[in-house]
């Protein structure tokens, strides 16, 4: 599909359908915009991207299958001037940090499509990247912070599920004492009290999702 000259060929991409209905329905209206196509998980945007060569994607985080951060990776990797906007309903810092690593230019909450969407479409379009200031102001909060290494990520996720240090010695073949290393250089890089406190300032900002397993 091929839009008139000058107009910015979208895709969308959410595992919601009413997500994307609703992003449908706000670019219909819009002239000089036009959707060209929607995509449910990461494998089927980087096809659909392959196949539309949109000028603009808009790319949901939490999908099944491959993520978009990972999709946002390999599209780029193919593609290196892809335009992409994280629509996501995640402010954590860890999640915006990932998606620009990743090569989006733009992050944007799902609860301000409404408002902000339209605008930072032709932000991005133009070249521009765009960062809420509140998601901004979380990224400078944290950038001084120690990352937590893949290691320590993997036994704050499974201290969230509710493990004992000896079940997650188990299940990441490591012996408890290791564990019990992890867990306290975990606590001192989140700044937690205990293990119950890391797991709340995991999940804000991002660094940990109780859906994913």
């Amino acid at each position: 599909m091929t839009g008139s000259p000058g107009t910015i060929r979208i895709l969308t991409v959410d595992d919601h359908p009413l997500l994307r209905k609703g992003i449908a329905a706000l670019l219909a209206g819009e002239p000089g915009m036009q959707l060209v196509a929607e995509a449910a998980n990461g494998e089927e945007a980087i096809d659909a991207f392959r196949r539309h060569r949109p000028d603009v994607t808009l790319m949901d985080l939490q999908m099944p299958g491959v993520c978009g951060s990972e999709a946002i990776s390999r599209i780029r990797s193919e593609f290196p001037v892809a335009r992409i906007i994280v629509l996501t309903t995640y402010a954590g810092d860890s999640q915006v940090l990932h998606a620009l690593k990743s090569g989006a230019q733009a992050y944007l909450l799902k609860g301000h499509v409404h408002k902000e969407l339209l605008e930072t479409i032709r932000a991005v379009h133009a070249g521009q990247k765009r960062i809420p200031a509140d998601v901004a102001s979380s990224l400078a909060e944290h950038a001084t912070d120690d990352q937590l290494t893949r290691r320590e990520i993997d036994v704050l996720r499974l201290i969230a599920a509710g493990n004992s240090n000896k079940l997650i010695a188990d299940q990441l073949s490591i012996g408890e004492a290791t564990v019990k290393g992890h867990v306290s250089n975990l606590l001192s890089k989140l700044g937690a009290n205990d293990r119950a406190h890391a797991v709340t300032i995991g999940l804000k900002r991002g660094i940990i999702d109780l859906d994913t397993p």
